[in-house]
């Protein structure tokens, strides 16, 4: 049989913005190609809390996270660097899942509705004369009208496209594990820490999901990552009897480098950017990853309405995409952002602690800048 080399979309990248895109697509009968470069399931270094704000779309898609034993999550806890610490709701609530967990539910779901799944490695994307070549390093070139980027925080492909953000060098490193030990499952905390911040809540298999980021100016100067988590994160009491008191669950740390929150465009060369390709709101916040299902939910419709005509020209449809974009996450960008500066300034972020704790209905509505309204399903 002859092979496929033409679709409507190609999508490059398959976490959760790319899966997301390539199931809604295909349940809207379009022939999606996705294009990823690592074998499902696999771990993420990922804080996996995830806002409901997403999940009646993800139930539409015909996703069950809390059916499949995602950890309901609806209380918060924020401590600053001196272990000050702040209780809250969460207005939304949320869900605690792995990425390897989630990722394999969206997997088998998108091959369900037909999307061809390409294990490769996409070595460039051209555009000409209203259409895309998407050429990969082992299967060759495949065609498409639309193209979704969806390759992630930081790519070799942001390199030859020359992304303004990828000319600057990142301060920021993450690390992250599973552990077992004793953590309430309806809770995400979230700890700060001399240079940053850890996250902590239970994902499906009870495993705890710890998950932290750090300036590499700070973790430089110690010899490894115990020697880091002693002298640095240990500082904090809320993290010293998290990680003391636990036992890993993996041979070693996920560690990732070079993460950027430098502003990026959500199209670029007329690919339609999704999830951290478009842009990452500062972890400190915990809802990168309703960000990227939701930004997939954004992009899917407006290429849906592109495809069928009801958006007549491609400029129409990057320029809505925008607005679009912008309208549902440039806020929380922002707001992620000042949150992170709040508590990095020890001075600043005692002046906060002690404004919350005199009125504590404050944080629900903090927490509401960085996070979204419930979106509407499929």
């Amino acid at each position: 049989m002859k092979k496929r080399t033409t679709f409507d979309v190609i999508i490059v990248g398959g976490g959760l913005a790319g899966l997301t895109s390539a199931i809604h697509l295909s349940k809207l009968k379009k022939k999606v190609l996705l294009i990823e470069k690592n074998t499902y399931p696999k771990h993420k270094v990922c804080g996996e809390y995830i806002s409901n704000e997403v999940l009646l779309y993800l139930n539409s898609l015909g996703i069950d996270p809390i059916n499949k034993g995602a950890k309901q999550i609806s209380k918060v806890h924020i401590s600053t660097v001196k272990s000050n610490l702040i209780k809250g709701e969460l207005p939304l609530g949320g869900f605690g899942m792995s990425r390897y967990f989630l990722d394999s539910l969206l997997f088998r779901k998108a091959q369900g509705n037909g999307v061809i799944i390409l294990k490769d490695i996409v070595e460039s994307i051209h555009y000409k004369d209203d259409y895309f070549s998407v050429s990969t390093k082992n299967e060759g070139i495949f065609n498409s009208k639309i193209t979704i980027g969806a390759f992630g925080k930081r790519s070799t492909l942001d390199q030859k496209m020359k992304r303004r953000f990828i000319q600057k060098k990142s301060p920021y490193l993450a690390v992250k594990m599973h552990v077992k030990g004793v953590f309430p499952e309806n809770l995400v905390a979230l700890h700060n820490f001399k240079g940053g911040y850890c996250g902590v809540s239970k994902v499906e298999s009870d495993a705890i999901n710890v998950c932290y980021i750090t300036a590499y100016k700070s973790f430089k100067k110690y010899k490894n990552i115990s020697d880091f988590q002693e002298n640095v994160v240990f500082n904090n009491k809320y993290l010293k009897q998290i990680f003391t008191t636990s036992s890993s669950l993996f041979e070693k740390p996920l560690t990732i480098s070079q993460i950027s929150f430098q502003a990026k465009s959500p199209v670029e060369n007329h690919i339609i950017m999704c999830g951290d390709t478009a842009g990452m709101i500062h972890p400190l916040c915990g809802n990168g990853m309703g960000m990227a299902i939701s930004s997939a939910r954004l992009a899917s419709r407006r290429i849906f309405q592109f495809l069928n005509g009801e958006i007549k020209t491609r400029e129409d449809l990057e320029k809505q995409y925008i607005r679009d974009w912008n309208k549902e996450f440039k806020l929380r960008l922002k707001t992620g952002h000042f949150v992170a500066w709040l508590f990095r300034n020890h001075v600043i972020s005692k002046i906060a602690y002690s404004i919350l704790k005199i009125i504590p209905s404050l944080l629900p509505k903090i927490i509401k800048f960085t996070h979204g309204k419930q979106i509407q399903p499929l």
